[in-house]
Formats: structure tokens, C-alpha cells, sequence
């Protein structure tokens, strides 16, 4: 797998990065959102592992495999950056992928610890999540290196990431879900929200009425975009004599679970009507394509085994 993986480090390009984007649904979404506003000349290419979410509730070890395997789909179709869209797949992979293809360029999730600890006048700080993402060594050395002075508390959310999902972003059950995982929080007397999980930041608006006006809502994916940016401009592959940027860059979207409803998330989440190819995990449980078929095909088809 490792040597499969670092082929791809010595690939030079004639265009505009191509930037690929991870996650285990739609959540991912939120950050392609704000890479294009920041970025709009690059072309995208977004892989959703429907088949496989939520990521939150799998072991690590799972969720590193998965991660490497989708990177590998990723850069065979061309993507020369990768953003792991996914606080939980960033916990658990961003280090060893970026170990084990050293010449592609990684840009992974964070809770925002850091801002919400130098922001907060209270001393209490939120943070929403998965398991997993609280699991992972990066959470520990955020706490360690930024929240000396201050008190972190948080709450898992298994509820929040199949309600996105389903597209019920504000609905009573959705509201209900928030209003109970939030109540410790608030109770603790927290001031600043971090959401550590990319599919937050579509309940935002109701996350925001439920804390009530004395909470900060932190969202990383302005940030994310904006180091993806600094990515772009130092890294050698994306930075060519003569590259003009795209006016209105083709963006491909993959999904391992069913392109219809992708599709549909699409449109409700950012607006954008696009085909949406199917990707399939094998039966050795990996992503593979028929190399005839790892460009621009509506449909990617598994090689026969």
C-alpha cells in the first residue's frame, strides 16, 4: 500500500491544482464550500464514503485503512492536494498518510482549541465531536499546547452526523438532539463552541439559536482554507510558469453509497447541480477502479479480481 501511495509523490502538473477532499458523507462539504469561495480557479474532486458512515463510532485503525485507500482513489484521479474533510478521519490518519507519501501536500481538521481559548472571557470552553476525533492523539496535543489556561469541556454527538445526513437541519428531532447535548455544556458556563465535526457547520444556524447569544460558534473551514491556500503557493507541484487558473473550474464528486442522494445533498447544501459518479469499495475492502476508468467517467467501475 505505502508504495502504491508514494508513486504518485513525483507528479509534476501543467494546470491549476487539483484539490481532493475527503470525508465520510456530506460533511466534507462544508469545507469544499469555503475552498471554492477562497479558491474558486481550482478544480475540485470530493469522495464521499457513504458506504462506510458514519466514521465516528469506527475503530482507528479502521478508519486510518480507509483514509489510505481513499488518498490512493484521490490521487488517481488527478489530485495533487489533499484536505481530509473529516475531523475524525484527520485524527486518525492525517499522520501516518502524511509518513507515508511524504511528496503529497496534506491539509487536515482541527477543533479550533486555540482561538477559543485565546477568545473566551469565562474560561469555559466547548467542544463538539466524535468519539473518535476525542480519541485521537491530535485532540491531546491540542489540549496540551492551548488549553493550559483555560477548561475544555465536551460532549460527543453520535446523533448529529446521520440527522445531516438525512438532511434535517432543522428539524425538531434535530433541535431536540442539540438541546440535550449542548445543556452540560451550557451549564458549565461556556462562552466559546468549538465544532470539531464538518458536518456541524450546516446545523450552525440552529446550534447558534439553541446555545443562545452569549456562545461563540467556531468553525474551522475558513482556516482550512485559507492553510490549503498556503499549501497551493508553496508547493511546487501547483506552482508552474504560465498556469491559468480556471474561470469556473470542472469539480468531480464520487460517493461509495448512492449518487442520487448525494446528488440531492448537493444541491440542498451548496446549491450546485452536478453528476455524481459511484466509486466501489471491492471485496478485499478497497476503493479500486479500472485504470480505462480513472478519469472522468459518470460511473467508476471496481477491476475484476
Amino acid at each position: 500500500m505505502q508504495g502504491e501511495l508514494t508513486q504518485h509523490a513525483a507528479r509534476s502538473t501543467q494546470h491549476a491544482a487539483r484539490i481532493g477532499l475527503f470525508d465520510s458523507g456530506v460533511g466534507g462539504l462544508s469545507v469544499a464550500r469555503e475552498i471554492m469561495r477562497q479558491l474558486p480557479g481550482h478544480p475540485l474532486i470530493y469522495l464521499a464514503d457513504q458506504a462506510h458512515a458514519p466514521y465516528g463510532q469506527r475503530p482507528l485503525a479502521e478508519i486510518r485503512a480507509l483514509s489510505a485507500w481513499i488518498t490512493r482513489f484521490l490521487l488517481d484521479q488527478g489530485a495533487e492536494v489533499i484536505v481530509i474533510a473529516c475531523n475524525t478521519a484527520s485524527a486518525a490518519a492525517l499522520r501516518p498518510l502524511r509518513a507515508e507519501v511524504p511528496g503529497v501536500s496534506f491539509v487536515g481538521m482541527e477543533p479550533a482549541v486555540k482561538p477559543a481559548a485565546e477568545r473566551s472571557r469565562s474560561g469555559h470552553v466547548g467542544v463538539i465531536a466524535t468519539s473518535a476525533t476525542f480519541q485521537g492523539e491530535l485532540f491531546a496535543s491540542l489540549l496540551d499546547r492551548f488549553a493550559g489556561n483555560v477548561a475544555v469541556h465536551t460532549q460527543v454527538c453520535p446523533e448529529l452526523v446521520p440527522l445531516v445526513e438525512a438532511g434535517e437541519l432543522a428539524s425538531e428531532r434535530t433541535r431536540q438532539a442539540l438541546t440535550g447535548y449542548l445543556a452540560p455544556l451550557l451549564a458549565a458556563g461556556i462562552d466559546e463552541l468549538v465544532l470539531g465535526c464538518t458536518h456541524y457547520p450546516f446545523l450552525r444556524p440552529l446550534i447558534e439559536e439553541v446555545a443562545g447569544p452569549g456562545v461563540e460558534v467556531l468553525d474551522p473551514a475558513p482556516a482550512v482554507a485559507r492553510q490549503t491556500a498556503r499549501v497551493l503557493a508553496q508547493d511546487a507541484a501547483a506552482v508552474v510558469a504560465g498556469v491559468q487558473l480556471l474561470p469556473q473550474p470542472a469539480h468531480r464528486f464520487y460517493t461509495t453509497g448512492a449518487p442520487a442522494r448525494f446528488q440531492a445533498a448537493l444541491l440542498n447544501l451548496l446549491g450546485i447541480e452536478s453528476e455524481v459518479a459511484s466509486a466501489t469499495w471491492d471485496g478485499e475492502g478497497r476503493l479500486r477502479i479500472c485504470p480505462q476508468r480513472a478519469t472522468h467517467e459518470i460511473r467508476v467501475h471496481p477491476c475484476p479480481t
